[in-house]
């Protein structure tokens, strides 16, 4: 067979879809053309907890283009959100889309205004006057009693034995700060009615464009047949956008009910309000180590707060925070318990990671100060603890699995590009002239999804499509599909049509969570595209349709290992990142610049909570960083230069051999900044810190330092 181009697989192609965006001809939810809609407002409260009784909305009705405003009793009857049941559920709280006689949290949805305008549909909810009660006491009846939503409880050989005969025992403690998602697009919906069928098309900024059609269908009690679901291009999710909303399901709901396209769309305020927060677990746990510094046992407790409603993956931070521990490390006895509680604040759910940074902070500052204590390098006690290659794949006490890899060799590569003794080199030369410096090192492990994932492949004599069941919110889906089928089906790139997104023209997926699409998607457009190739080697003629509904063997499980170098200003506390390095392990690469891209990302996002990002609410539960004026995000001039070096080690678990790397940044760079940070602050005495590490938390830890030593 004579191949039409070079391989297409491995090849840093530039990203198909980036012209049309950089020309401002993309699609967002917000752009879609509707006719007349009516424009959702809600009104949110203004307290964290608090009954009320019926709302007087008279004045607001005759607000002029104001068209209708609903209240909870108007949509009582309508169905609940499904939750995701990783861990076993003692109850499942209501999913309120609005309120009805009490609020549990500041921003809940109180009542939805349609109007012809959004400045109508503002002007109209100021003049709602609602009487609420605050006083103690007031909270709905039973809820404070049954705060525990789910919990699970792992363990496995004798970790009392190990602890008492152990020559060492560490502890650390973490709090990991509540962070804003904050992708570039708001969440937005835009609902077309259609007249003659009563149908409708939803144009919805979602990861999970099935998911969404499927959870709307059952929460308004209608046929999914009935709802055509579209993302449209969609300006960042992480995670954010991978369940459905209230005020989705409102806008929804007012097309079917007024027979009138709607529209809504969130500002940026309701975005630190109400969309669901991420990260803010809690973890502890103690590692047991012999005189040889190998590591004995491991004790850790999650907990997690959940909010006030619960997303469809509202359990999979506390899931994996306690699932994926004890990483890559072989350690014989483990005790690991999560818990997750709800909390009179804005629901809590899934972010870039998704318990994977959390996981991995708590084992990391625990491999750190176990390095400490025995005087191994931080290298060295890492490597020695770490499962060998020929021990994967590898069955864990919490019943993962992780598939292959060489652990080690990630931390050996560090060193011999002369990056890890180069950075202590220039650590110790910045010491020497009175400054703080530190080096530190954080190796991590990041599952990608598991399940299944659809495909459809057209094939005709000199062109192909691809429709698949995943969708995209920045990945360069569209480039990495057509890579593989290029290949596969020996066609140009050029040949190659991708769609994805669209419930009514792509098979059932379950959307972009989790790094799964590559691995997993990936993998169904393959299969896809070999069952096609073998039917036309039959002899088949024409073109060829194929659907494919592919199911994974397991997890990939990416590994790698970050290096952080950074300075501390010892009078502002002002850390300052100068270096940060990356050695990583994705299974089989599509295209390494979308590698890349990936990685800095997730870097910059990592970055981010390690440094500066926390939600901070008062303690009667409002919001003090509702603004991108109080809640500080990375620029790009906080970045400091990245160092990237792939390995390809391939998964036995997808025909493709890929493993997952959108998460990897924000699992491994924020524990390697702050083992970093405590290197550069040990001198002093500091040996403890809480992310965000904000020059007035590092420079407090300093000051009392400093004030201890002196009484």
């Amino acid at each position: 067979m004579t191949r039409h181009a070079p391989p297409h697989i491995g090849r840093d192609l530039p990203r198909r879809e980036n012209p049309a965006r950089l020309r401002g001809d993309g699609l967002f939810t917000a752009d879609v053309a509707l006719k007349d809609p009516l424009i959702l407002h809600i009104l949110r409260s203004p307290l964290a907890v608090a009954r009320f009784d019926a709302p007087d909305t008279g004045a607001a009705l005759d607000c002029a283009g104001v068209h209708a405003v609903h209240l909870g009793a108007d949509m009582a009857g309508l169905g609940s959100l499904s939750v995701n049941p990783v861990l076993p559920m003692a109850h499942q709280p209501d999913f309120p889309l609005l309120a009805q006689d009490h609020v549990q949290a500041i921003g809940q949805p109180v009542a939805a205004i349609l109007a012809t305008t959004p400045e109508a549909g503002a002007d109209a909810a100021e003049l709602i006057d609602i009487d609420y009660d605050d006083t103690p006491g007031t909270e709905e009846p039973g809820k404070t009693d049954a705060t525990t939503v789910a919990q699970n409880h792992w363990k496995s050989g004798d970790t009392g034995k190990a602890f008492s005969e152990a020559a060492h025992v560490v502890t650390a403690a973490l709090n990991h700060p509540v962070l804003a998602p904050s992708p570039l697009e708001p969440r937005a919906i835009s609902v077309q009615y259609h007249d003659d069928t009563g149908n409708l098309t939803i144009w919805h900024s979602t990861q999970t464009p099935h998911r969404s059609r499927g959870a709307l269908a059952e929460i308004l009690g209608i046929d999914a047949r009935r709802l055509r679901v579209i993302a449209p291009d969609v300006g960042g999710a992480f995670g954010m956008k991978g369940s459905i909303y209230p005020e989705e399901v409102i806008t929804v709901w007012a097309a079917l009910h007024h027979r009138r396209n709607t529209r809504w769309t969130a500002t940026r305020s309701e975005e630190f309000l109400s969309a669901t927060h991420g990260r803010g677990l809690r973890s502890k746990g103690r590692l047991a180590l012999d005189g040889d510094g190998r590591f004995l046992a491991l004790e850790a407790q999650i907990e997690a707060p959940l909010g006030y409603w619960l997303s469809n993956s509202a359990l999979i931070p506390a899931w994996n925070a306690a699932r994926i521990l004890p990483g890559g490390y072989d350690i014989a006895a483990v005790d690991i318990s999560t818990t997750a509680r709800l909390t009179p604040r804005p629901p809590m759910g899934i972010y870039r990671g998704a318990g994977h940074p959390e996981a991995n902070a708590l084992m990391e500052r625990l491999a750190e100060k176990a390095a400490r204590a025995t005087g191994l390098d931080p290298l060295e006690i890492r490597a020695r603890n770490l499962l060998r290659a020929d021990q994967l794949p590898h069955d864990t006490a919490t019943g993962n699995r992780l598939d292959s890899g060489d652990y080690a060799s990630a931390l050996a590569l560090l060193r011999a590009d002369g990056r890890y003794d180069d950075a202590l080199a220039r650590r110790d030369a910045r010491r020497q002239a009175g400054e703080l410096a530190g080096v530190g090192i954080g190796f991590y492990v990041e599952p990608s999804g598991e399940g299944w994932a659809s495909a459809r492949l057209t094939l005709g004599e000199t062109w192909a499509e691809i429709a698949s069941g995943s969708s995209s919110q920045g990945q360069s889906r569209a480039t990495a599909f057509a890579q593989i089928a290029a290949d596969a089906l020996d066609l140009p790139l050029s040949a190659i049509a991708v769609r994805c997104g669209d419930t009514g023209t792509c098979p059932e997926g379950i959307g972009a969570l989790a790094s799964r699409s590559t691995p997993i998607g990936g993998s169904a457009v393959l299969a896809a595209c070999r069952a096609a190739m073998a039917r036309r080697t039959a002899g088949e003629t024409g073109d060829i349709t194929v659907d494919i509904r592919y199911e994974n063997d397991g997890q990939a499980w990416g590994y790698g290992v970050f290096m952080a170098e950074l300075g501390v200003d010892a009078d502002t506390g002002t850390i300052t990142p100068t270096r940060l390095s990356c050695i990583d392990d994705t299974g089989t690469i599509i295209n390494p610049g979308l590698v890349r891209d990936q990685i800095t990302g997730g870097m910059a996002q990592g970055l981010g909570e390690a440094l500066m990002e926390q939600l901070i609410f008062d303690e009667d539960g409002q919001l003090l960083t509702g603004s991108l004026m109080d809640y500080a995000l990375p620029r790009a001039t906080d970045i400091p230069p990245l160092h990237i070096r792939s390995l390809q080690t391939p998964s036995p678990f997808n025909i493709l051999g890929a493993k997952g790397v959108g998460e990897a940044g924000t699992i491994g760079a924020p524990i390697a900044i702050l083992n970093a940070a405590l290197d550069a602050l040990a001198p002093l005495g500091v040996h403890d810190l809480t992310m965000p590490l904000t020059p007035f938390r590092v420079w407090q830890a300093i000051n009392d330092t400093n004030q201890d030593s002196q009484t």
